[in-house]
């Protein structure tokens, strides 16, 4: 019988079996964005397993953060998210490879992640533009790595929707609806196809309009802040575990 791996994964090899426990540990895994959906996400691929996980994002946590951000504390507003992150995951499994890196994506900077030295690809991004660029970039056919993305999740409150489907065929939410007509207007295409965690619901903005705070942060080419809870952003981040692990697994 193979030997047990990491004592602290025996429940998941319990479940998964050695063998696809000994790939966790040896895929590479890089996310883009680590705020409601992406922190959780993160969490969720290290406690099962994967051991060489790069996180990235440019932002520090804010106070406006903390009702849905994993690693957002009152006590570390102001601190790198990537750092606070950092530091949580290696307290999970201090053997990690744990990459932090504050930066944002852009098509500026997109060749200096080497998007190709990774198995799995996660987007977890707020801005359009990014979001679409990675998107391009990740599914390119000359890559071996595997894209995962995360549509809107903000406007929700019914856990009970949110789903995985093929890019194209995400009906109804507006984040990829807007990528699909930008996609269109632009004359460019994902090269293969690739997976989605996203939900239909649409809920209005019921509370104030934080932007009317000269001090609230405004993420960028957004026409609106929309709230969000975190019961639906770390579902969706968790969502995106899943497809990562079943993928990997082949189950």
């Amino acid at each position: 019988m193979p030997a047990m791996t990491n004592p602290i994964f025996s429940r998941a090899e319990r479940l998964l079996g050695t063998d696809v426990m000994s790939r966790l540990s040896s895929l590479r895994v890089i996310i883009f964005g680590v705020g409601g959906v992406g922190s959780w996400c993160t969490e969720g691929l290290v406690r099962s397993g994967i051991a060489h996980l790069t996180i990235v994002d440019p932002d520090c946590v804010s106070t406006s953060n903390v009702n849905r951000q994993l690693m957002a504390l009152t006590v570390n507003v102001g601190q790198p998210k990537v750092e606070v992150l950092q530091k949580r995951l290696l307290d999970i499994n201090p053997s990690a490879d744990i990459v932090a890196l504050q930066q944002a994506y852009t098509a500026e900077t997109a060749d200096s992640f080497h998007l190709g030295d990774y198995d799995y690809v996660i987007d977890a991004i707020d801005s359009l533009s990014q979001k679409m660029d990675l998107i391009l970039q990740a599914t390119r056919r000359d890559l071996p790595c595997t894209l995962f993305s995360a549509m809107g999740a903000a406007l929700k409150l019914d856990p009970s929707q949110i789903r995985t489907s093929e890019f194209w065929k995400v009906d109804g939410c507006p984040l990829a609806a807007a990528l699909r007509r930008r996609m269109r207007r632009q004359k460019r295409f994902p090269e293969r196809r690739f997976t989605c965690a996203w939900s239909p619901e649409v809920q209005p903005n019921r509370g104030p309009d934080p932007d009317a705070d000269p001090t609230s942060p405004l993420l960028p080419e957004k026409a609106q802040i929309n709230g969000s809870l975190v019961h639906i952003t770390a579902i969706v981040g968790f969502t995106l575990v899943s497809l990562v692990l079943r993928h990997a697994a082949n189950i």
